[in-house]
């Protein structure tokens, strides 16, 4: 594995567990809460994130990629069990995926398209690093905002919640 795919598959393996510890929190029977009428609900916003490194390193393997459909709406799961089970899959594929990377592929500039028009052009590494990762973290916060806001303890992520704080001596 690359130097730059070791890091990143490293960086995903910390991030996975701490994203797990969080998704694991979410009662089924809160799965459709939604905290204002443009939000996801609470189960459309996990399972994006349970499969958004997956699905992101996957478009990132096509050069030039073409852009999502994204108008048909989020999946809306059954149960928290069907979203942990998501986030093994698209840990595994990402895992996949980006461990089969060298580093001229992922310095290399990668292209997204929409309609056949160019839209995006970065070094792929910049991409996985900002979707598969950053915009993977923003999510995790704002579901630990509906966990909060359903009073359901929120574990901690870098460091200790106010519900939570694996530092204090046990």
């Amino acid at each position: 594995m690359s130097r730059m795919a070791e890091a990143l598959v490293q960086e995903l393996a910390m991030e996975a567990a701490t994203t797990r510890r969080v998704l694991e929190r979410i009662p089924d029977a809160q799965l459709a809460y939604r905290p204002a009428a443009k939000s996801r609900t609470l189960g459309e916003l996990a399972l994006h994130i349970a499969m958004t490194p997956g699905m992101v390193a996957g478009l990132a393997r096509n050069n030039p990629a073409q852009l999502p459909d994204f108008s048909g709406g989020d999946p809306a799961p059954a149960t928290t069990a069907e979203v942990v089970a998501a986030l093994d899959k698209s840990i595994a594929d990402a895992t996949s995926i980006v461990g089969a990377m060298d580093d001229a592929t992922l310095t290399e500039t990668w292209r997204v398209t929409a309609g056949g028009q160019p839209i995006m052009a970065l070094p792929r590494v910049a991409f996985l690093r900002s979707i598969m990762l950053n915009h993977w973290y923003h999510h995790r916060g704002q579901l630990s905002v509906y966990l909060r806001e359903l009073e359901i303890p929120v574990p901690s992520i870098y460091g200790p919640s106010a519900d939570e704080n694996p530092f204090a001596a046990h």
